[in-house]
Parts: C-alpha cells; structure tokens; sequence
C-alpha cells in the first residue's frame, strides 16, 4: 500500500510541475520514479523533505524570472529539469532510503538530511543569489565575477542558503517527532545539522565550481559558460575537468553535506545520548 501511495502522490505532484513547466518530460518521470521510492521504501519522513525541497525550488525559479534571465545563460542548463537534474539533487538520497529499507538504521537518516539541506541550500542560493545587486565574488580570490559565475558567492546568497538548510533541519525534526525518531539525542540537534551540512555542503560546490567544474568559453561574446553551445555556437573547453560538470558538482557537495550532519548527529547522540 506504501508503494501505491507514494506511486500516486509522485505522479500528481510530477503532473503538476510538468504543467507547469518546472520539469521536463523526463525529469517528470524520473521524480515520478524517485517519489515511489521516497514513500514506498521510506515513510512520510524521507518524501516531505524531498517535497519540500522540490516545492520551495520550483517556486523561488519562478520568482523574478526576468532578472535572472542574464545570469541563467551561463548555466549549463535552466527552466525546466529534465532527468539528469533530478537525479542529481535526489538521487543520492534516493539511494540512502533505499539503503534504508534494505538495512534500517539511523545513520541513513541522519546523511540524508545533511544531503537535502546541501541540495535545499545551493538551490536557494543559486536562485536568491541571481538576484543580487551587487556583483558575486570568487570563494577563491574574492574578486568580483559576472553574474551566474560558477565559484560565485554573494552575501545574499549565503544567507539564503543558510535559511534554506535550516529549513532542512527543522522539518527533518518535526517530521522525525511525527514519524520515529531511533536517535540517542535530542531533535534540536537536527538544526544545527541541517544548517552546518547543507551550507558547508553548499559552500563546497562553489568552490569546486570555482577550481575543477569544466567551464568553455565563447567564441562570439567571449564569456565563461558551462554550456557546450552559446551564443548559437560551440563553445570551447578552458578549464576544468571534463567529466566534472554541474551534475557531478551538485553529486559530491551533497556527499560532503551528508558527511557533515551524519558526523554532527553522531557527535548528539554521545554527547547529549
């Protein structure tokens, strides 16, 4: 019955964001896909925070969409998230649930908040940072970049995703209390995970976008891109290593971001256990 429910409650929630062009056809089935086994392997706990994390996406991209036009040329890919995207923000919790089902244990829960604060916070970020007066600087050097630069952070944006993980955290406490809570520590100390994972998480695929994320160039408006085509052309490749596009970027911050809460909840449950 959980995996009926959760096949139902994907497909509407899918359906609705594909109307509303949040998503691609594929991306609609791969959260169709994703939603199933959020429910149907975990509970209410693993698919809120992904419906949360996907509302509050979807609605802060729609939120001054032609102020943010300039900066989204830069990004390898904008609007509607096809598969790939939605994957790479929820798979590796997808993963995590499904790790869950097959051997349960609390250390699941507490590297998939820390994953879904990463994926909260960088997403908030991204779109809340686009909206800056002020230019982004380099996490490296500090000098100010265009807008939609990757390896760019504003104040802004940082605060943004410092909200945007806290969110994480205080859900996962609520939802926790609702649900089960099998950790020896007490639930405030959801927050901090939440809030420390998800930004150090964010923090990380900044700089990674600013060092090792492979960026072109192009050849008719001379600026740095993540896309292979710009400007009706193909771009050339200038830095960076190939594989690791903005996918890769988002797969190995959430890691770090997991790491992080799962390292801090432990650290709870000795200390306060």
């Amino acid at each position: 019955m959980d995996w009926i429910i959760g096949a139902i409650g994907a497909c509407l929630v899918a359906g609705a964001a594909y109307a509303k062009r949040s998503l691609s056809a594929s991306g609609a089935i791969a959260a169709i896909l994703m939603g199933t086994i959020y429910y149907g392997a975990g509970n209410l706990f693993w698919f809120g925070l992904l419906l949360l994390f996907f509302i509050t996406s979807s609605v802060l991209s729609k939120v001054k969409q032609a102020e943010k036009r300039q900066a989204e040329q830069m990004y390898e890919k904008s609007g509607r998230r096809d598969a790939v995207q939605v994957f790479a923000n929820g798979g590796i919790g997808m993963i995590l649930c499904l790790g869950n089902y097959v051997v349960p244990s609390p250390l699941w829960i507490g590297a998939f908040v820390g994953v879904m604060a990463t994926v909260t916070a960088d997403t908030w970020a991204t779109e809340w940072g686009s909206l800056s007066k002020s230019p982004p600087r380099s996490i490296t050097t500090g000098k100010p970049l265009p807008a939609g630069t990757s390896g760019g952070v504003s104040l802004r944006g940082s605060l943004a995703a410092v909200v945007g993980a806290g969110m994480i955290g205080v859900f996962a406490a609520l939802l926790l209390l609702w649900t089960n809570n099998e950790w020896r520590s007490p639930l405030w100390a959801w927050i901090p995970a939440g809030v420390i994972g998800g930004t150090v998480g964010a923090f990380v695929d900044s700089y990674l976008g600013a060092t090792a994320q492979v960026m072109y160039r192009c050849p008719v408006c001379g600026k740095s891109v993540e896309s292979r085509t710009h400007c009706g052309t193909a771009t050339v490749r200038y830095r960076g290593w190939a594989w690791m596009n903005n996918d890769a970027v988002n797969l190995l911050s959430s890691v770090t971001g997991g790491a992080v809460a799962l390292a801090i909840m432990v650290g709870a449950g000795r200390w306060f256990g």
